[in-house]
């Protein structure tokens, strides 16, 4: 059995799953503004509280980044209380098992090349397009997560010169053009799902939205597949619940972008994990380290 954790920018999970790859056990709080510690340990105490705990055997972590994996520590950008917190050291202390710990997207990377819709598939990108935009690497078969545990971070690519300024401090990122912040911001509303209600209704500018996210995910997509020759895309997070909304424009899009030989039939499916992607992940960064 192991223990996974989840930690974005709007909500933090923590689970149990076996060596199968199911998950039996799920708790969820929404990430303090403050002090996101506090949900963490309520959500440590849930899972050794519960009889399965004896048969734990590693924690695994997939959080949004920046991380660093050799300290321990993480800084998500979209977490601002949290700077080079050494959450490795604090999670390892309050379960008293040993700790792996990856970005959010290498986790869900992890995760969707066990039991998702990578499986099978020796060269891909996985992306979490949520508050944030994360991503990981799977090549030649293997999940590569590079020494800082960063690697595939596609949502701080550059796609836009000139674009708007980026939370991590640079200008025209994935992020700041395809997150779900950015798709609610772009037309003055709360939430993505929100803007995918109104594009549904058939909502111009909620659909133009969504079409700014897709163009920016095509471009990154098409980057990455020049750059280490994937043959598939794999997207997940809250924004890919939108289904065609944005896959329709996404692969529409990535025909404009992906024009050389050995990246025009990269494929783009939706993460067959769904909500469970970031803790069945996670848990897979622990039989990945194990291996």
């Amino acid at each position: 059995m192991y223990a996974a954790i989840d930690i974005g920018g709007t909500k933090i999970a923590a689970g149990l799953v076996d060596a199968d790859g199911a998950l039996l056990v799920r708790h969820e709080r929404p990430t303090p503004a403050v002090e996101p510690m506090t949900a963490v340990q309520d959500l440590l105490q849930a899972l050794t509280a519960d009889p399965s705990w004896g048969s734990v055997q590693a924690v695994g972590i997939g959080s949004a980044g920046p991380i660093d994996a050799a300290k321990g520590t993480i800084s998500p950008v979209n977490i601002r209380t949290w700077r080079d917190f050494p959450l490795v050291e604090r999670v390892a202390e309050a379960t008293g098992r040993p700790v792996t710990l990856a970005g959010d997207g290498v986790a869900m990377a992890a995760g969707e090349h066990w039991r998702g819709a990578a499986a099978g598939c020796d060269d891909a990108v996985c992306m979490v397009v949520s508050t944030g935009v994360g991503g990981g690497l799977i090549l030649g078969g293997k999940l590569r997560p590079g020494p800082s545990g960063n690697a595939g971070h596609i949502g701080h690519i550059c796609v836009e010169l000139d674009g708007p300024p980026c939370p991590c401090g640079a200008r025209g990122c994935v992020e700041v053009l395809a997150s779900g912040t950015a798709i609610a911001a772009r037309v003055g509303s709360t939430s993505a799902a929100e803007v995918a209600a109104a594009a549904r209704a058939g909502d111009a500018a909620a659909l133009a939205s969504f079409d700014r996210s897709a163009r920016a995910l095509a471009a990154a997509v098409a980057s990455t597949a020049a750059l280490v020759d994937i043959r598939l895309a794999v997207i997940g997070g809250g924004v890919a619940k939108a289904g065609d909304l944005l896959f329709g424009p996404l692969r529409e899009h990535l025909k404009e972008y992906a024009q050389l030989s050995f990246t025009r039939d990269v494929s783009v499916l939706p993460a067959a994990l769904g909500g469970d992607a970031g803790l069945i992940g996670a848990a897979a960064l622990v039989r990945h380290a194990e291996a």
